[in-house]
Order: structure tokens, then C-alpha cells, then sequence
């Protein structure tokens, strides 16, 4: 027989047929896994000082000035984002070797009242770590070349109580230091906050895509410390490992994490499926900096649509396990998704 005609002979007795569920926009609809909505989405968000720059050359976002933020908080309102990230800029003069200013952390706690102050639909989730607060840009105090654990997470106590005081709702430790969970809940409970919640960052890899972050924050600057960038790596998890990464979501879960966070989210779908998975807990991935960026350059040199790569990859990481993601495009993906209602 031919093998045309073995062909067809084939096929005329075929029953199966995957592709009548993905012939009509309807029904792709109906029988699809996982959704996006905005709902899904934390828009992270670069505050600065009134007078500062707000443009970040090195990737698609901006700063924002404080005074902006309660017309920001309302955009994200209408479009159905139903939290804000903080990370503050803090100006190179307030930085310092032991990282003062981040017990009373004056910029984000204004930011948090801003925000609080245009409306109630928006959770505030601020970020609980010092390198942008010390000059030398690690997350911790460093002497003799080592960054000093216990005594870097006294601070990150301080600056939880500061936060939590200025009324933000979820707290979000992203160091990777020890203990810093457990010490962090216990300050909180002790100091009348046992509603404010933790997102830990329980597994927050030594990436290379940070990059356009620290451009922003302007932490990039700061690697004048022995330590260098490689610093990052001695309490950061190794991008190797994800095993390890379940004995992080378990240690934070029983010093009292109540939700736990992959950075980055594309290159680690695998770690997002397994906790997950394994720890019962909500899931948040970080689409980080740097894959953001990689997007940004995709669609300006013409090799892919914006749009279309951008709602592909936050539907990729819902599809890990990831409840809520972090993404740069979070306004640009509500606006998206309104549109195509």
C-alpha cells in the first residue's frame, strides 16, 4: 500500500482527537488549566524621594516619587491589581556602613501612608532588607570580609516594627538570612502587630538577573565592600540546588511564614511546582528585573509581540503553582487582560 493511502486508511479510524478542544477561542476557554487575571498580580513598585530621577535606562520601569503614589495606588485599583511592593530608593547620603536608616526606614513607612491614604482596596508589601540601605550594597552587616548574620537580622526586626506601625499589611523578608522569619514574627506579635503578615522570600537565588533592580534601587554602586558581588552568594541559594529550597519553605513555615516567595520565577518553575506542591501554603514567584528586561528587548528588536510574551510568561508561572506573581508589567498585563474580555 501506498503510503498516502496507509495514511488516510489510518486516520478515518482515528476516535482520538485532542485538536477538536482547541479549535475555537470558546472552547480553549473552558477547558483551560489555569487563568490570569489582575487579581493574580503585585505590581513592585521603585519609590524615590520627590526630587529624585525617575528613569531606569536599564529596564522597562520607572521610579516613582511619592507624591505619585496615591494616583498609582488608584490605577491599580481600577485595573483590579490587588497589591503594591514597595522598594524604596534611598538617597546615597542616608546610607551607611551600619545601615541606620533602615531601623526607622522613614521613605517607605511616608510611602506606606500614601498608599494607605488614597485607598483601602490596595494591600501595601513591603520588602524587609537592608542593602539598600548600607554603602557597600549587601544584605547584611559586613565586617572582616563576613557579612554578619544575627546581628544584620536585629535590624531587620526594627525595620518590620517601622513598617508595620506605618500600616503596611504583608511584610516580606528577602535577605535569606537565618532566623530572620521567627525573629521577625515574634517582634511583631510582641509589639501588637500579630496581624501583620510575613511573605518570606524562602528561596531567592544568587541570580545574575538582578541587575536592573539594583540599577534602580542603586545598590549596583554600592559593591565596594571585600565581599564584592559574590557576596550575595554566601547567604543567597546556590542555583544549583532545589532540594534545598524545601528545607528553606520548612524552616520559614514553622518560625511562622504564612506565604512564601521563588525569585526568580521563570528559571526556577521547577522549584515553584515542588513547594507548591509540598508545602500547602500560597505560592509567589517574582518575575525579577532581569527577565523583565529580557522581554523589553525581545519586543524592541521586533523578535516577539510585548504583549503576547508578556501574558505567556505570567501564564506560565500561574501554571507552576504560583498564586500571585511580582512582575514590572503588572499594569501593562491588567490593561491587557481587561482588553481581551
Amino acid at each position: 500500500m501506498e503510503i498516502s493511502a496507509l495514511a488516510r486508511s489510518i486516520l478515518e479510524t482515528m476516535r482520538a482527537r485532542p485538536r477538536r478542544l482547541r479549535a475555537r477561542p470558546w472552547i480553549r476557554d473552558l477547558v483551560a488549566e489555569v487563568g490570569l487575571a489582575p487579581s493574580d498580580l503585585v505590581l513592585p513598585v521603585f519609590v524615590c524621594a520627590d526630587d529624585a530621577p525617575v528613569e531606569v535606562p536599564s529596564m522597562g520601569a520607572r521610579r516613582y516619587h511619592v507624591r505619585e503614589l496615591r494616583d498609582l495606588s488608584r490605577q491599580c485599583s481600577e485595573l483590579g491589581i490587588p497589591a503594591i511592593a514597595l522598594f524604596p530608593v534611598v538617597a546615597s547620603e542616608l546610607r551607611s556602613e551600619d545601615a541606620k536608616y533602615a531601623f526607622t526606614d522613614e521613605l517607605a513607612c511616608r510611602a506606606i501612608a500614601e498608599i494607605k491614604a488614597a485607598t483601602r482596596d490596595i494591600g501595601v508589601i513591603t520588602d524587609v532588607a537592608i542593602d539598600r540601605y548600607t554603602t557597600h550594597g549587601q544584605d547584611g552587616i559586613v565586617r572582616d570580609g563576613v557579612v554578619l548574620n544575627d546581628e544584620s537580622v536585629e535590624i531587620l526586626a526594627h525595620m518590620a516594627v517601622a513598617h508595620a506601625r506605618a500600616g503596611a499589611d504583608v511584610l516580606a523578608p528577602s535577605d535569606m538570612l537565618d532566623g530572620r522569619v521567627e525573629v521577625i514574627r515574634s517582634v511583631l506579635d510582641a509589639t501588637g502587630h500579630p496581624d501583620t503578615a510575613i511573605l518570606s522570600y524562602t528561596a531567592k537565588y544568587a541570580s545574575v538577573q538582578y541587575g536592573p533592580f539594583r540599577d534602580a534601587v542603586g545598590s549596583t554602586a554600592g559593591f565596594t565592600s571585600s565581599l564584592g558581588p559574590e557576596g550575595k552568594k554566601t547567604y543567597f541559594m546556590d542555583v544549583r540546588n532545589r532540594e534545598e529550597a524545601l528545607k528553606e519553605a520548612m524552616l520559614d513555615l514553622d518560625e511562622g511564614a504564612d506565604l512564601l516567595m521563588v525569585k526568580p520565577g521563570l528559571a526556577f518553575l521547577d522549584v515553584i511546582q515542588m513547594l507548591a506542591e509540598k508545602t500547602g501554603v500560597p505560592i509567589a514567584a517574582y518575575q525579577v528585573s532581569g527577565e523583565f528586561s529580557m522581554i523589553k528587548a525581545a519586543a524592541s528588536a521586533g523578535w516577539c509581540k510585548y504583549e503576547d510574551l508578556l501574558i505567556e510568561t505570567l501564564v506560565c508561572l500561574r501554571r507552576a503553582g504560583a498564586k500571585m506573581i511580582f512582575t514590572y508589567g503588572a499594569l501593562d498585563a491588567a490593561k491587557i487582560l481587561q482588553a481581551r474580555r
